[in-house]
């Protein structure tokens, strides 16, 4: 039981901080609740090794206490990386809206 609570915990923490990033990130992002959330996670992630690489060393590891405020920022690095990643795809393929 505990373990579906960190996943719902998880889950939860990564819609939040996905709308929040998206909010502070100008433009459109093309992306439904479920990206989101991942977005979120995934930033949690960038963001706690970004704190780590700066030296601030968690107890149990380095992907543990990455904030709020470190989770956002990666999450906002992760949203620029998939835009410019999905504008060079457009620009190889020929598919993108002109």
């Amino acid at each position: 039981m505990q373990t579906l609570a960190t996943i719902v915990t998880w889950a939860v923490f990564g819609l939040v901080i996905g709308l929040i990033a998206r909010i502070l990130y100008p433009g459109k992002q093309p992306m439904g609740l479920l990206m989101t959330m991942i977005l979120g996670i995934v930033g949690s992630f960038v963001g706690g090794l970004i704190s780590w690489a700066f030296g601030f060393r968690p107890e149990l590891g380095p992907f543990r206490g990455a904030g709020w405020i470190m989770s956002i920022i990666g999450a906002l690095i992760v949203v620029w990386v998939s835009l410019y990643l999905a504008s060079r795809s457009d620009r190889t393929t020929g598919t993108g809206i002109r």
